[in-house]
C-alpha cells in the first residue's frame, strides 16, 4: 500500500480537470490518496473529483479548503451549510473526512481556518482576498471560524498507530513558508493558517503532516515531523508546483 498526497487541484481550470481525469484507474487500486483541500467552489466539480478519485484509489481522505467553502453560485445560504453539503457528497462516494486506520498507520484529517496568528491584516489583503466576499460565516469572524473547525479535531486526538499521518488544508506554522518568497507577496501570510494546528500535530505525535493552501511545494523535516505541501496549483504555477501526485508513505 502506498499513500499519495495532493492539494489545491482547482479543477475550475480546464488543464487541471484534464490532469485529474487522466489519473489511472488501474495503477493505484491498492493505494490511498490524501486530498488536502481546494477542489472548486462548484459542488458538481467537487463531486466529480470524488467520483474520479474513488474509482482510482482504494481509499480517499479529504479536508475542505477555503475555496471549497465559497458560496457564490451555490444554493447554500452560508459557508457552514456548504461544509455540510460537501460532507454529504463525500459520504455518498465513501470519501473519508474522519480518521482512517490501516495496518501500520492512521491518517487523521485536521480542520482549521486562519486566525491571524501569522500576522495582522493589511488594507491590501482585505481588498484582494476573495474569501472575504465569497464566504459567508454569519456573524463569525475568522478566529471564531478557526475555533469552530479546530474543535472538530478534538475527537481525533485519541488516534494511535505505529505511525500517524495528519493533514490539513491550512499551514500549522508560517515557518514552513520558504525564505525565497518575495516580500511583496508576504502580505498574504495572515490568511495562510493558524498556530493552533500545531497542538494537534504534537498531541497526535504525527510523523508526517500534509498541508496545502500556499501553493508552494515543500518537503522538509522540522522537530522530527516531515511536512509536505504537494499543491497542484494554478496552471501558471509551474515554478512552485510539481504538478504530479507525490508518494509520501509505502509499506
Amino acid at each position: 500500500m502506498r499513500v499519495y498526497a495532493i492539494s489545491d487541484v482547482h479543477i475550475d481550470y480546464k488543464e487541471n480537470l484534464e490532469w485529474l481525469c487522466d489519473i489511472s484507474n488501474y495503477d493505484y487500486k491498492d493505494d490511498v490518496i490524501i486530498l488536502a483541500g481546494d477542489i472548486s467552489h462548484k459542488i458538481n466539480l467537487v463531486e466529480k473529483a470524488f467520483q474520479i478519485l474513488s474509482k482510482s484509489f482504494s481509499e480517499v481522505l479529504y479536508v475542505t479548503g477555503n475555496h471549497d467553502l465559497w458560496i457564490r453560485g451555490n444554493e447554500c445560504k452560508d459557508s457552514f451549510m456548504k461544509f455540510k453539503q460537501i460532507k454529504e457528497v463525500a459520504d455518498f462516494y465513501n470519501v473519508h473526512m474522519k480518521p482512517v486506520n490501516f495496518c501500520n498507520i492512521a491518517i487523521v484529517p485536521l480542520y482549521s481556518w486562519y486566525d491571524y496568528s501569522f500576522g495582522e491584516l493589511s488594507e491590501e489583503l482585505i481588498y484582494k482576498w476573495t474569501d472575504f466576499i465569497a464566504c459567508n460565516w454569519k456573524d463569525y469572524d475568522a478566529p471564531k471560524v478557526n475555533n469552530y473547525f479546530t474543535a472538530l479535531n478534538d475527537e481525533f486526538l485519541g488516534e494511535r498507530n505505529k505511525r500517524i499521518i495528519s493533514f490539513s488544508h491550512f499551514l500549522p506554522s508560517i515557518k514552513l513558508m520558504p525564505e525565497f518568497i518575495p516580500n511583496s507577496m508576504r502580505y498574504i501570510y495572515p490568511v495562510l493558517g493558524s498556530n493552533s494546528l500545531m497542538r494537534y500535530i504534537q498531541e497526535l505525535d504525527s510523523t508526517i503532516h500534509i498541508y496545502g493552501h500556499s501553493h508552494v511545494n515543500v518537503d522538509k523535516v522540522e522537530n522530527g515531523v516531515r511536512y509536505i505541501n504537494n499543491a497542484f496549483g494554478y496552471p501558471r504555477e509551474f515554478r512552485i508546483s510539481a504538478k504530479k501526485l507525490k508518494c509520501v508513505y509505502e509499506e
